[in-house]
C-alpha cells in the first residue's frame, strides 16, 4: 500500500468517526435526558448494542491504521505521532471516562450521569475533529 493510500484510509475513517461523534455529542447523548426513566434501561441496552456495531469496528481499524501510518511514514515528521496520539487519547477517554458513565446508566436513568457523559465526551469529539483536520491537511499537502 502506498503512503497516499494509507493516508487516505486513515482520513476516511477519521472523517467517518468525526461525523459520528459530532452527531452523538450534539444530538444523541443530550437526547438521553428526554427518555422516560421507566423506559431508560431498555433504551440504554438497545443503544449500547446498536452503537457498538457502528463504532467499535471502525475504532479498532482506525487504531491499527494510525499505528501503521506512524510506523511507516517518517516523511510526515511529528504529524505521524500526533495523529496516533489523538487516537490514543480517544481510546483512553472512551474506556476510562465514557464507558464508566455508560455502565452507570446501564442501571437506570441518572440525569447526573447523562450530563457527565455529555460534558466529558468533548475530549473525544475534539480529538477526532483534530485528527480528521490533521490528516486532511497532510493528504492535501501530499496531493
Amino acid at each position: 500500500m502506498t503512503l497516499a493510500q494509507l493516508l487516505l484510509l486513515n482520513f476516511a475513517l477519521a472523517a467517518y468517526l468525526t461525523g459520528l461523534i459530532w452527531t452523538v455529542q450534539l444530538v444523541h447523548y443530550p437526547g438521553f435526558a428526554q427518555v422516560a426513566p421507566e423506559k431508560f434501561p431498555a433504551f440504554h441496552r438497545q443503544h449500547s448494542t446498536r452503537i457498538s456495531w457502528v463504532v467499535m469496528a471502525p475504532m479498532v481499524l482506525e487504531l491499527g491504521l494510525a499505528a501503521w501510518l506512524a510506523w511507516q511514514a517518517p516523511e510526515l515528521g511529528a504529524a505521524r505521532w500526533w495523529q496516533l496520539g489523538l487516537v490514543l487519547l480517544v481510546w483512553a477517554s472512551t474506556f476510562f471516562i465514557t464507558v464508566p458513565f455508560h455502565n452507570r446508566l446501564g442501571h437506570g436513568y441518572d440525569y447526573v450521569a447523562i450530563d457527565g457523559l455529555v460534558r466529558t465526551n468533548w475530549p473525544r469529539t475534539l480529538a477526532w475533529t483534530a485528527r480528521a483536520g490533521l490528516l486532511g491537511w497532510l493528504l492535501w499537502r501530499m496531493l
